[in-house]
């Protein structure tokens, strides 16, 4: 065997080791890039911070707080080590007034101290005659950018371990009492 046919060989057998290692590299060898969604979803959270004043309408709290805050107002400029719990109501339009087809449930974290930024751990619990189960979300949301993406990691129900990808944009704000959220789902594993 010639050092030319031992080149030959040795590329074909690294060709084919590399191409083998390409396709277990993602699931079942298929293109992630350039996929659509097998399932798409808009929504809007609406969350109302308690302050102090608003107990009957408040779907959020304080529950932690670094030493120099406290649970009622928001601390410093940029909320660093407020962690707040939530019950909000999702409506299919962005009136916080119209008829709520499930809940988001979960908390942030304000885990920057020089940047307004939050880390979210939350779940839709949707109980509506088009949906019912949950869809479970978690990852971090640079407030400051318009529009955020944070992983779908689950769910439960019509979206039975679906995974996915949510993109966040604030819709509204008044203060620090008041925002909602339009949350775009695309779900790229359904069951």
């Amino acid at each position: 065997m010639g050092a030319k046919s031992f080149l030959v060989s040795a590329t074909i057998f690294y060709l084919l080791l590399f191409g083998c290692f390409a396709t277990a590299a993602t699931p079942s060898g298929k293109r992630i890039l350039g996929r659509t969604p097998c399932k798409r979803l808009v929504f809007y959270f609406h969350d109302i911070i308690y302050n102090g004043h608003n107990s009957r309408n408040a779907t959020a709290a304080i529950i932690g707080a670094p030493a120099w805050g406290n649970r009622t107002i928001l601390g410093g400029q940029n909320h660093f080590g407020d962690l707040v719990v939530f019950d909000d109501p999702i409506t299919l339009d962005n009136n916080l007034h119209s008829t709520p087809v499930g809940r988001a449930q979960g908390f942030y974290i304000y885990d920057k101290k020089d940047i307004f930024t939050a880390w979210l751990g939350f779940s839709f619990v949707l109980n509506s005659t088009e949906h019912k189960g949950s869809i479970n979300f978690a990852g971090a949301d640079p407030l400051m950018n318009k529009t955020r993406d944070i992983s779908v990691i689950g769910g439960t129900g019509d979206f039975f371990m679906t995974r996915g990808v949510a993109t966040l944009e604030t819709d509204s704000f008044e203060g620090e009492v008041y925002f909602r959220l339009r949350v775009d789902i695309k779900l790229y594993e359904c069951w």
